[in-house]
């Protein structure tokens, strides 16, 4: 993470990281389970740490600046992130049970991360950026960095 690097930019990539990792869990469930277990917790993983992120460190960062606290587009994405970990979670039982059917409970998270990712990107982390300098950018991303592991890192 670099101080030229900016929310928008890193959460981006983020989301493509997480993307990707899951497009692989999916190839792989079926051909090799063990496999594709190792890569769901891979992305399980990033995706919860990605969430602590946003709600212990970039929303309220983002709420202070602008006084909107429990309400306005933080607290919609909020509100998404309770539905994608139910959706996540549900993938992961079957996951944790050796089952890979896990398609329906795949459509239902791919359909809520989309919107969210989308409107994420597109809205909330430029509005995020505008409000940052490079100061409080490089804290951001330095408490991002220092967030404990047994934060997220929660699976099978």
């Amino acid at each position: 993470m670099t101080n030229e690097s900016t929310v928008t930019v890193y959460y981006e990539h983020d989301h493509d990281r997480l993307d990707e990792l899951f497009k692989n869990f999916q190839h792989w469930k079926r051909a090799d389970f063990a496999k594709a277990k190792e890569i769901f917790k891979q992305f399980k993983f990033g995706l919860q740490r990605h969430i602590v992120w946003e709600e212990e460190i970039l929303f309220p960062f983002f709420e202070e600046k602008n006084g909107m606290h429990n309400q306005g587009p933080t607290e919609v994405m909020r509100l998404e992130h309770r539905l994608i970990k139910k959706h996540l979670e549900a993938i992961h039982d079957k996951v944790k049970a050796g089952s890979p059917e896990t398609d329906d409970d795949e459509l239902h998270l791919l359909n809520t991360l989309t919107m969210h990712n989308e409107k994420e990107e597109r809205i909330l982390y430029p509005a995020i950026d505008r409000t940052m300098n490079d100061a409080e950018r490089e804290k951001v991303f330095h408490t991002m960095q220092s967030t404990p592991e047994e934060r997220y890192n929660k699976c099978c």
